[in-house]
């Protein structure tokens, strides 16, 4: 009974010590649950005391809910404990808590199988010690961007006036009838703000959404024996990572195991020189990158309690990239506005004059102004109404609607381009893509399939069909396996389950250990338990080989394993092994033969990997430290294999597409050259008959050792560059741009970086590329696709032809505009369209007219023209053609109407004006149509593809129709009947076979500008 006491009381006391960090309603649980519990406690220990009645049977259901009080209790060791580990890097204070082991044994993580990875073990590592998130600074709101609406100058001035004219209209005509002039500019300015505003917001949402899907990396977690793909959200500590070149470190953590690790730490310290890392220094920190080796880490901290998550808190991503496109763009419109000033100014003038000489009228017929006798209200309120309708023009004038086009084409060609495989990461990019010359694309992944599979095999001179190794001698077959086995970043998961074995690492080792488990039953954990490794020289693309020395536990003999590109391998050898398991000398003569049987399997489009081995003496291997140097020389040939990695579906006619478009395509590849000449061949890049004589097939080394002038002679004619390296590819890049062309490149590895970044446009891989290729991209390619390359190509011609198409229609307007204003203001006076009607012009033609042209999509016919050069001017010579015709039309017919409408259709002078506004109007929206295709002359080919614009031309026209008919105040229109909206209709309807007309007239190719000498836009 005592011990009883003395069990609950140490309970309650327990309680009552609770943690104090705990948020205020937990407190109130905690309060709660300590006085239930207490209560029982003591009420226990009176019914304790008291006899048992006998054949009691209550069975009651527990009402009480078990409260977690410390979820943490279960790991020895806190997460500010974790975070100053990494932190400060103290290698005496990870030997105090036991090592790295300690770590993971506080953490409750198995170091070979990582944690157990069950629903309840992830919650309860998210609530001890975080996600790894971390809170990024909170996206602008649609206030900010009303407010960067409101600085635009001309729109204050506008508010301005509206202030003015609603204040004496008040004051002339009282509240009832005063308002509608200065509240309708107001509501205007204001419509026009609001779209613009909520136009921008979305685009802002838009790419932050782009953004979130860009930083989802995939990680390679081992989580009860199993390797796993898992996003990098999804980490929580105690995950047991596995890191390889150009990984970027995606947690805090410590180094388990692993061969060769470097990391570049200079995006957290500055240091450019990569730091060794291992288990005298074994502190990884997130954010950093792979630049060698391989390994195993245990992460320690993720989001906010990481360095690299408390600096990227801070950090808010920049929206205001301006791409090339746009800067050219805001030339244009600052070009444009000055002439829209100047014409403004010059109305300005004109009607002030007239006003103050007393040449203006009434609507009764009076002079507005006569000396003396006019009230200075109405001197004040004639000056507002003429400064407004002078702001105005400039309003209409400047084409503001221009960046929002380039904003609302980028923003959705990146959303279509997502569904194509596409993931724009630098805005320049996708508008630089339509100007591409020349695409130089990796093999492996981006022409094939990446999925390999051994399909021969040779040891010695004899080749072994699938499945049958039987004849092999049993030490050749354990040294093959040994090889593979041992030599490898892949790795093999055998579920308890009757699922089958997963294999994992790259497809070259995933095929290579599929082949070996499957068809040789090779047991790779009996080998890793039997043997020791030594020293590991991981793989790169400068050597094409990785090496490993190991010890066998068993008899302590060390052995040298080698495994890599056919013929690198093939230097290294000086014998070789038979079936029989005989060494066989290898002069020069079999050294041929053997070079014979690489090129026919690399002909037959296969991937030649080879083996040796070398058994070192104990004299060779005194030197114990972990850098020894493994031997290059004097092997012995284990055998060939031959992986079979098929072409893309679809790719011979993607690059078919791209050539016939006017882009080269050049494959650059690792591979040997009778490989990359097959793929090549087999792709389309590659004609029949191309010789590697005549100079279209290289190999890097060769492309190398040109002299500059050579390089710069021959780059164009070179369609396949073999066994290349990425300083190859660097190189190729550079001569290409200096011959002035716009350069695309692929990549997926580390080393690829300086090509990407150097590259008019980097093209990384989603699937195959490592974290360094994607950060120094333009454009992540999600599928390994060449298809998805094409695609691109496409996507961003399209971007630069939709914003060409809303130039002609939008200088279209401004030229009409300016020019009816500008006439009739110095002939009559006075200006034909009133300030809300010129802002009711520019919203149709800003956002709604943007909207429909910049949304169409690409067409068969963008891959049928040569590429954009990058100098050429946006303004095409077509494009002036075009916009002229249309403008002259416009003016012709406004003008008729400004001085004879009111006897053409003997009406007044108030539905004169309602006719001129609604025939300028309708004529924009069927002008739209024109818009559509610059060149050709059918306008509607392919308009039923588009609802979005159909959507709009219809919201436009019914918009029109209630200004005029119902909004008489807030527009200043009259009522039109049936007959005049047909005639409206029928003016604005032969803009149509004007346009297709104007298409006939040839133009010349040299731009108009450059006859004047004048600088080109």
């Amino acid at each position: 009974m005592t011990s009883i006491l003395f069990t609950k009381l140490e309970r309650i006391e327990a309680l009552l010590h609770a943690p104090t960090t705990l948020s205020q309603p937990n407190k109130r649980w905690h309060s709660a649950f300590v006085t239930i519990y207490c209560s029982r406690t003591l009420l226990s220990l009176f019914t304790d005391s008291l006899p048992e009645k006998k054949n009691a049977k209550v069975s009651r259901s527990p009402s009480f809910i078990i409260v977690d009080l410390e979820p943490n209790r279960s790991f020895k060791l806190d997460q500010t404990s974790l975070t100053e580990l990494v932190k400060e890097k103290h290698i005496d204070s990870l030997q105090n808590i036991g090592g790295v082991h300690g770590v993971a044994s506080s953490l409750e993580t198995d170091v070979e199988l990582g944690i157990h990875g069950d629903v309840e073990d992830i919650a309860r590592r998210r609530h001890a010690f975080g996600s790894n998130t971390y809170k990024r600074p909170p996206t602008q709101s649609i206030f900010h961007f009303v407010v960067e609406a409101l600085k635009d100058l001309t729109i204050v001035i506008l508010l301005g006036c509206a202030a003015l004219s609603l204040a004496f209209g008040i004051k002339e005509n009282g509240i009832n009838e005063g308002w509608y002039d200065g509240g309708s500019i107001f509501l205007a300015v204001f419509l026009v703000i609001a779209v613009s505003a909520i136009s921008n917001f979305r685009q802002n949402r838009q790419f932050d959404k782009l953004s979130k899907v860009g930083n989802n990396i995939q990680v390679d977690v081992v989580r009860a024996g199993r390797h796993k793909h898992i996003s990098v959200f999804e980490i929580v500590v105690g995950d047991v990572i596995w890191l390889k070149i150009g990984d970027q470190v995606p947690a805090d953590g410590l180094f388990l195991d692993g061969h060769s690790l470097q990391v570049d730490e200079s995006s957290m310290t500055g240091e450019s020189d990569p730091a060794d890392i291992n288990c005298s220094h074994p502190f990884l920190v997130s954010g950093t990158k792979v630049v060698d080796g391989y390994a195993r880490m245990l992460v320690t901290s993720v989001g906010i309690n990481t360095t690299w998550g408390k600096m990227m808190t801070s950090i808010s991503r920049d929206t205001s990239e301006q791409t090339p496109l746009q800067a050219r763009l805001n030339k244009l419109t600052s070009s444009i506005g000055k002439v829209g000033l100047a014409v403004a100014f010059l109305v300005l003038v004109v009607l002030l004059v007239r006003y103050f000489t007393g040449n203006t009228e009434d609507e009764n017929g009076n002079r507005e102004f006569n000396g003396s006798k006019t009230k200075v209200d109405d001197i004040v309120n004639s000056v507002v109404g003429i400064v407004a309708a002078a702001v105005t023009i400039v309003v209409v004038a400047i084409p503001e609607g221009l960046p929002l086009a380039v904003t609302l084409t980028l923003a959705y060609s990146m959303k279509r381009m997502m569904g194509d495989h596409a993931m724009v990461r630098k805005l320049s990019a996708c508008e630089t893509m339509g100007s591409a010359t020349t695409i130089c694309t990796d093999k492996t992944g981006t022409l094939t399939l990446n999925q390999m599979k051994v399909i021969r095999f040779w040891l010695g001179k004899e080749s072994f069909a699938e499945g049958v190794y039987t004849s092999i001698a049993p030490h050749i077959i354990r040294l093959v396996h040994e090889g593979v086995a041992l030599n490898t970043t892949g790795s093999v998961y055998r579920p308890t389950s009757e699922s089958g074995i997963e294999f994992s690492g790259s497809p070259t080792e995933k095929a290579i250990l599929s082949w070996a488990v499957l068809e040789q039953n090779m047991e790779m954990k009996q080998l890793k338990q039997s043997c020791t490794i030594l020293t590991v020289e991981a793989f790169n693309s400068q050597k094409k080989r990785s090496g490993v020395l190991v010890r066998r536990n068993e008899d302590q003999t060390t052995h040298v394993h080698w495994k890599g590109a056919a013929e690198m391998i093939l230097k290294m050898c000086s014998s070789y092994y038979d079936a029989s398991g005989i060494t066989k000398e290898m002069d020069d003569d079999e050294k041929i033969k053997f070079e014979q049987i690489i090129q026919g399997m690399a002909a037959s489009s296969l991937r030649c990997i080879a083996f040796a081995h070398k058994q070192v003496s104990e004299a060779e291997n005194e030197d114990d430290n972990a850098h020894r140097k493994l031997e290059e020389d004097g092997l012995t040939l284990l055998g060939l294999v031959g992986l079979k990695d098929p072409c893309r579906p679809g790719v011979k006619k993607a690059v078919e597409d791209c050539q016939h478009a006017g882009v080269n395509i050049k494959m650059i590849t690792g591979d040997n050259v009778f490989t990359a000449t097959a793929i090549a061949t087999e792709c389309g890049i590659l004609r029949p008959g191309h010789e590697v004589s005549g100079g279209a097939v290289v190999e890097g080394v060769e492309f190398r050792n040109y002299t500059p002038e050579e390089r710069l002679e021959k780059v164009d004619k070179i369609c396949v560059m073999a066994r290349s390296s990425p300083f190859d590819k660097l190189l190729m890049v550079q001569c290409l741009k200096q011959k002035g062309h716009v350069v695309a490149v692929t990549g997926d590895g580390t080393n690829d970086a300086p090509a990407l970044k150097e590259a008019d446009i980097g093209l990384s891989m989603g699937i195959q590329g490592t974290e360094v290729a994607k950060e120094s991209s333009d454009i992540v390619i999600l599928d390994d696709n060449f298809a998805s390359v094409a695609t691109v190509l496409r996507w961003g011609r399209c971007v630069y032809n939709n914003i060409q198409k809303f130039i002609q229609f939008q200088l279209t307007v401004n030229v009409a505009a300016l020019a009816i204003n500008f006439v009739a203001a110095v002939s009559a006076g006075e200006v034909p369209l009133t300030a809300v009607q010129l802002l009711w012009v520019n919203l149709i033609m800003d956002t709604l007219g943007a909207l429909a042209l910049a949304t169409e999509q690409p067409t068969k016919e963008l891959m049928e023209k040569p590429p954009v050069g990058r100098t050429d001017p946006l303004i095409t010579n077509t494009m002036w053609r075009n916009l002229l015709a249309q403008a002259l039309y416009q003016l012709v017919i406004l003008l008729t109407l400004q001085f004879r409408g009111e006897t053409i259709f003997g009406v007044t002078e108030k539905v004169n004006d309602t006719l001129i506004f609604n025939i300028f109007v309708l004529c924009q929206v069927f002008n739209e149509f024109n818009a559509r295709k610059i060149e050709k002359k059918n306008v509607f080919e392919g308009i039923h593809r588009n609802k979005l614009f159909l959507g709009i031309i219809g919201i436009t026209i019914v918009l029109q129709v209630v200004m005029v008919e119902f909004l008489k105040k807030f527009a200043d229109t009259e009522r039109l009947n049936w007959l005049q909206w047909g005639a409206c209709i029928g003016v604005a309807v032969l803009s149509w076979p004007l346009g297709w007309i104007v298409k006939c007239i040839p133009v010349p190719q040299r731009p108009f500008f450059s006859y004047l000498n004048l600088k080109k836009h």
